[in-house]
C-alpha cells in the first residue's frame, strides 16, 4: 500500500520499525494514532503488517489490531488538536431483577466446593499459580501499588509474588510503553498485550451474592481463578484468549450489568495478585483454581 500521500513524517516513521524486543508494540501505538486522519483501521492494519515484516518476530493481527483499536481514544485530527474520545463503551445498568434471581442461587461455599484444586493450607502459593496461568517466559508487570510497580520476565519475579498485590492480568509487550500524555512507563495501554485473563471485579454486595454471580458468569468463558482482594470484592479470572474482541465485550457488558465494575475492561487495569498481600497485610485468598482451560492451546 502506497505512503506516497502521507506526511514525510509518518513515512518516516513507518519506513523505520524497531526491531523485536525495542518496542514493537509502543511504535504501533503511536503511527496508528497519527494514521487514523488518514486510513481507514483495515489499511493501517495493512501497512503496519507490511513495515514489521523484517522487525524479527511473527506480529499477530490480533496484536496490531489491538493496537489500532486504542490508539483510537487519542488519534490525532489533521488540525494538530487531539481529539480524545472514550476509550471504553458505555456499559449497561445494573439488572436488578436478574441480578436478584442469580443471587439465590448459590454462595462463596458453592463456589469453594465448585474448585478443581483448594489451597487448604497457610502456605503461599502465588508462585506456582502465576506459574500456571502465564506458562513460559513472559512479560509481567506487577506492583506493591499504583506507583510502585516494574514490567520483567516472570522469573523477574520469582519469590516477590506473595508480597504483591497487584498485576496485569495479560502479559506485557514491552518493557516500556507511552502513556496518552506521550510519557514513558512500564505500566500502560501501550505495553499491554492481547487479553489473555479478563478480570471480572465484584464489590456490589456481600461475599456469597458476588460468589453467585461469578458461578453464574462461568458457564460462558471459563473460569480460571477467584481471588479475593483482602476488603470487600472478589476477583473471577475469565479465560479469553484468542477469542474476539466483539465476544469479550458483549461478555462484560452482562457481567456489568450483574454488578462487576467496568474498570477491568481496560487491558492495563491492576487487578490482585492471586494469593497476594494487600497494602494493609492482608492475604488475597484464593477461593477458586481450575487450571484444566490452560492445558488446552487458545492462542
Amino acid at each position: 500500500m502506497s505512503t506516497a500521500a502521507l506526511p514525510q513524517f509518518l513515512r518516516d516513521l513507518i519506513g523505520a520499525p524497531p526491531a523485536a524486543g525495542t518496542g514493537v508494540h509502543s511504535w504501533m501505538f503511536r503511527v496508528s494514532r497519527q494514521l487514523h486522519a488518514h486510513r481507514t483501521s483495515e489499511d493501517i492494519v495493512a501497512l503496519l503488517k507490511s513495515a514489521l515484516a523484517g522487525c524479527g518476530r511473527t506480529v499477530p493481527d490480533r496484536e496490531i489490531r489491538a493496537a489500532v483499536e486504542d490508539s483510537r481514544a487519542c488519534a490525532w485530527e489533521p488540525s494538530g488538536s487531539p481529539t480524545w474520545t472514550p476509550a471504553s463503551p458505555k456499559w449497561p445498568a445494573v439488572n436488578e431483577g436478574r441480578r436478584a434471581e442469580i443471587v439465590a442461587s448459590s454462595g462463596l461455599a458453592d463456589l469453594w466446593e465448585l474448585s478443581p484444586v483448594r489451597i487448604e493450607d497457610n502456605d503461599p502459593h502465588s508462585e506456582e499459580i502465576i506459574d500456571r496461568l502465564f506458562p513460559g517466559k513472559p512479560l509481567l508487570c506487577c506492583g506493591a501499588s499504583q506507583s510502585a510497580f516494574d514490567t520483567k520476565p516472570r522469573e523477574g519475579w520469582r519469590g516477590e509474588l506473595a508480597g504483591l498485590q497487584l498485576i496485569v492480568p495479560s502479559p506485557m509487550s514491552a518493557v516500556e510503553g507511552m502513556t496518552k500524555d506521550g510519557k514513558p512507563s512500564k505500566h500502560s495501554l501501550a505495553n499491554t498485550g492481547p487479553r489473555r485473563f479478563l478480570v471480572t471485579e465484584l464489590d456490589y454486595g456481600t461475599l456469597d451474592e458476588q460468589a453467585a454471580i461469578i458461578i453464574h458468569l462461568a458457564q460462558f468463558p471459563p473460569l480460571i481463578c477467584v481471588v479475593f482482594s483482602g476488603s470487600k470484592s472478589l476477583h473471577g479470572w475469565f479465560l479469553v484468549a484468542g477469542q474476539s474482541e466483539d465476544r469479550v465485550r458483549r461478555f462484560f457488558s452482562y457481567a456489568v450489568a450483574l454488578g462487576a465494575d467496568p474498570a477491568t475492561w481496560t487491558r492495563s487495569q491492576f487487578v490482585r495478585v492471586p494469593d497476594g498481600t494487600r497494602e494493609n497485610g492482608k492475604r488475597q485468598t484464593v477461593y477458586f483454581l481450575n487450571f484444566r482451560p490452560l492445558e488446552v492451546r487458545h492462542e
